[in-house]
């Protein structure tokens, strides 16, 4: 562990001081005191007791400020400014990262499936992990539902209460104002909020794009992008989002929203042995099960009735037809014919 992490780690029991520090590394006092250097001049505003270093009140938006106290294997990257916090995660991977989440303020640029457009200002959490998982990549979509699963959990522990829509959509509200099948079913593919019309079932929070490269036998490597409408004025998205602020009447600690999200994504993801928590975790937080819904796929529509989900994410819906599994496409939900 370098000691810049060492010492966040230490920051969080308490006050400790540079000699101690410096014993328990392994390392000059020099080397302590650079660390706490780096940390100010990042923002992270270490203070300075006769008891030792304290953490700052307010540790702030930032790398240090989300490592400070959080419980997941990750590294963070932070930037003021990004055109897509993706496209650096890809650099990042091409180059042998694992484990590294990079972070940005804002994002300038970015693409969705189908080169669809997202919405990325100042004051929401947009983020990528950039992952080396031991898995094959059939698996890689269970990766994708894991994210859902910790958005949807960090929304709800700062207060609102979202849900997940097949396969990746996390949203509020809407639960019984469902699209009448005549609206266009929208991707829930990219971070941010799209710019799809209708069919949501409710007002969009936040969204995933996943990325990938491997071989026939196993992932090299996966950037799990994820967009959260965070503290983000609601004037600057389609009409069908919303953000936590505006739903909360109050900004949200996005600090403290990031290092829940990573914690849940590891709780979940983080090693082989833990995956088979992902769809378990995954049914309880959707909203889509137990739902008529129509599918957009490539081969066609599919409308049924949502029963399931299967491995590794397929939606199992059962149409006047049959029972069909969908692997991919643009899901809505729809009026039941006796409402």
């Amino acid at each position: 562990m370098d000691t810049r992490r060492a010492l966040l780690d230490a920051l969080g029991d308490g006050p400790v001081s540079g000699p101690a520090l410096a014993d328990d590394l392994g390392v000059s006092r020099t080397a302590v005191w650079k660390a706490v250097e780096s940390l100010r001049e990042e923002g992270f505003a270490v203070g300075s007791t006769s008891e030792g270093y304290v953490a700052p009140e307010d540790p702030g938006y930032s790398a240090a400020g989300i490592e400070f106290g959080l419980d997941a294997p990750y590294e963070i990257e932070y930037h003021d400014q990004l055109p897509s916090t993706n496209d650096r995660a890809r650099e990042l991977a091409a180059e042998g990262a694992d484990g590294v989440a990079v972070v940005a303020d804002e994002q300038t640029g970015g693409r969705g499936r189908l080169d669809r457009q997202w919405t990325a200002p100042s004051g929401g959490v947009w983020l990528s992990l950039v992952l080396r998982p031991d898995a094959a990549p059939a698996r890689a979509p269970l990766f994708t539902l894991a994210a859902a699963v910790a958005i949807a959990d960090a929304c709800r522990e700062a207060g609102v209460d979202a849900h997940i829509k097949w396969p990746n959509d996390v949203l509020v509200g809407g639960l019984g104002t469902e699209s009448d099948g005549d609206a266009d079913g929208g991707a829930s593919d990219a971070p941010g909020a799209s710019d799809a019309p209708g069919g949501r079932g409710g007002r969009k929070l936040a969204g995933i794009l996943t990325e990938m490269e491997g071989e026939a036998d196993r992932v090299s490597w996966l950037v799990a992008g994820i967009g959260v409408n965070a503290n983000v004025d609601p004037d600057l998205l389609p009409a069908d989002a919303t953000s936590l602020q505006d739903e909360l009447g109050a900004p949200v600690d996005r600090r403290r929203f990031a290092a829940v999200l990573l914690e849940r994504f590891a709780a979940l993801a983080g090693t082989p042995d833990r995956m088979d928590r992902i769809l378990p975790a995954w049914r309880e937080r959707a909203s889509t099960l137990g739902r008529r819904v129509r599918v957009d796929t490539p081969n066609g529509p599919v409308t049924g009735t949502a029963v399931d989900v299967e491995p590794p994410g397929a939606l199992v819906i059962e149409t006047d037809d049959g029972t069909r599994r969908v692997h991919a496409g643009d899901c809505e939900h729809l009026r039941d014919a006796d409402d």
